[in-house]
């Protein structure tokens, strides 16, 4: 048997501006990878992630953008995806960010938390189950958080993959 030597280098923490500085830097290579028009500005927290810490916000704008987003949004989370794993291997650390294009993805998460309340409202009235259409986890988490706390429904979702769904019900009563 042989002894074996490790030597731990403890890693400084992750700097919030270094990390704003590193991934608008990323962001704005891998748009100039896609011949997009844009300018990348870091954004205010989105209030409808309710996490500590919350993810850093990257907003794009300028010029036609609507295919960065693509249908349902799927191109902004892929890009956002890749962002966060560039960012992830650069920074040998774990990282959220958001990528927004013109404030899509803010309008859309505030669109769905007003859709879940709603929803709400007419499950407690009729009794019956509602299932959304499949979303993201970041959406679904938005649809659970909104109603976490509601009284008279409850969430779940189902499915795998692409295909996971949230189904708003009234909750059980005790008997």
């Amino acid at each position: 048997e042989e002894e074996a030597r490790i030597r731990v280098t403890p890693r400084a923490p992750l700097q919030e501006d270094d990390l704003k500085e590193q991934a608008k830097q990323v962001l704005e290579d891998l748009l100039h990878l896609l011949e997009a028009q844009a300018t990348v500005s870091v954004a205010p927290p989105l209030a409808e992630i309710e996490s500590t810490p919350p993810p850093l916000v990257l907003d794009v704008r300028d010029g036609n953008l609507a295919w960065l987003i693509g249908r349902w949004g799927q191109n902004l989370d892929a890009l956002q995806y890749i962002l966060n794993l560039i960012l992830t291997h650069q920074l040998k650390a774990s990282v959220r960010v958001v990528v927004d294009v013109s404030g899509y993805k803010r309008n859309r998460y505030r669109a769905l938390r007003q859709m879940a309340l709603q929803l709400a409202q007419e499950v407690a009235a009729s009794g019956k189950p509602v299932t959304l259409e499949p979303m993201s986890a970041l959406e679904r988490r938005i649809i659970h958080l909104s109603l976490a706390e509601h009284p008279v429904v409850t969430t779940q979702s189902e499915g795998e993959g692409e295909n996971r769904k949230v189904v708003i019900q009234k909750k059980l009563q005790d008997a």
